[in-house]
């Protein structure tokens, strides 16, 4: 379903019963709906399973001005409303995870608890010192394929980034690079102290783009939480 806020439409999906405990997926930088669609095929049987593209990402329609961390956190209460959700456990990955938390912040009433993989929730070089939004902004395509091998550095992985690559595609440069540009600009470290759900946090040891002490941080922070490294 599109779902209409303002000018924009955002596409949003669900499986399972909507009457079973709800669990909302969110996607990191320009990653859709997609990437909770094997995870959600079997948790759908137990919950309410629901997720989106966000702005910038996959088939939702919005403009690039709306593109800020503010509206993509009030999205999610969009789409919780849209769903008729009145309390849900938010699964976020990478730098959806930034969006989670904000959005745990602002109502914690309506977030139960939180499911972080990879999370990227602050970014401490400079606009004028970042090498990949200066690729970005120079060799759009190449970029991104580095992009894609850095987020499946696993051998005989061929099938995995050719999907990738058609879901990542679906942005604009300049959509891409908004979405960039946020989570750049964001720094959430002195307010996740403030975090009192159950968090379970999983963290790749191969992970390229974000280190893994950024997940043994989160542990130490966050009053409630539990770290699942994997390789």
């Amino acid at each position: 379903m599109f779902i209409p806020v303002g000018d924009a439409k955002i596409f949003a999906i669900s499986f399972g019963r909507p009457t079973a405990p709800a669990i909302l997926g969110i996607g990191g930088w320009i990653g859709s709906w997609e990437l909770w669609a094997e995870p959600f095929s079997i948790l759908s049987a137990n919950w309410h399973t629901i997720t989106y593209d966000h702005r910038g990402s996959g088939t939702t329609l919005a403009s690039v001005e709306s593109i800020s961390f503010d509206r993509l956190v009030e999205d999610v209460f969009v789409i919780l409303d849209a769903f008729k959700v009145e309390r849900t456990i938010l699964a976020a990955e990478s730098a959806g995870a930034a969006i989670a938390f904000g959005a745990a912040l602002k109502d914690p009433q309506r977030i139960s608890g939180l499911v972080i993989v990879d999370g990227f929730y602050y970014q401490d070089t400079p606009e004028a010192d970042d090498c990949f939004l200066a690729g970005l902004k120079s060799n759009y395509a190449q970029t991104l394929e580095g992009f894609v091998q850095a987020c499946v550095p696993e051998e005989d992985c061929e099938h995995i980034k050719r999907w990738e690559r058609h879901i990542l595609e679906r942005a604009s440069p300049e959509a891409a690079m908004a979405l960039y540009r946020v989570a750049g600009s964001i720094d959430l470290r002195t307010d996740l102290s403030r975090i009192t759900q159950p968090t379970l946090i999983l963290h790749g040891d191969a992970d390229r783009l974000v280190p893994l002490q950024s997940a043994h941080w989160l542990e130490k922070t966050l009053s409630d939480a539990k770290r699942l490294s994997q390789n």
